[in-house]
């Protein structure tokens, strides 16, 4: 259910064909974006950011993000979702900040975390933190790594959550 979840973000972020409109700019803090749009299902809100530094260089794949997506008409708030761009070997996405490390599960080119207490937990490290380490086993077995500035994501996640509130 989750992944069907995430598939829908995916395609209204990634093909304008998949959604009613195109998804509108409600803010831009530093390193992070608030947007939002409406589909089929309702509005849907979400805090978007894109790697300060990928690695390796040498390794060609599409963009990466990191997601925070409310969707108020399906019941869905907090929802921790990632790209890097690349396909993923299963179970192979780690978040890292200090201390602080998460694990992912992945499908195919996107990766989200298991459940609502991890997520709550890892929004907590988010706003906490300066920087946020992405690393990744593409499915070629590529290690992958992105750095993401969390400067500016506790505005932005604040907007999409009030937006769609």
């Amino acid at each position: 259910m989750k992944f069907r979840l995430f598939l829908i973000q995916l395609f209204f972020v990634i093909s304008v064909e998949a959604i009613a409109e195109t998804p509108k700019s409600v803010g831009k803090y530093k390193n992070w974006q608030s947007f939002t749009t409406n589909t089929d299902k309702g509005k849907i809100c979400f805090a978007q950011s894109v790697p300060s530094k990928r690695g390796p260089e040498s390794f060609k794949r599409e963009d990466s993000r990191l997601f925070v997506t409310f969707r108020p008409g399906e019941n869905i708030t907090d929802e921790v979702s990632i790209t890097s761009g690349h396909l993923y070997k299963p179970s192979s996405v780690v978040a890292k900040s200090g201390k602080s490390s998460f694990s992912f599960f992945s499908q195919e080119k996107f990766a989200w975390l298991l459940d609502e207490r991890e997520e709550k937990k890892f929004i907590k490290v988010m706003k906490r933190a300066t920087n946020l380490m992405i690393k990744a086993n593409a499915k070629n077995g590529t290690q992958t790594t992105d750095h993401y500035s969390m400067m500016g994501f506790t505005k932005a996640y604040n907007t999409a959550k009030k937006v769609c509130g």
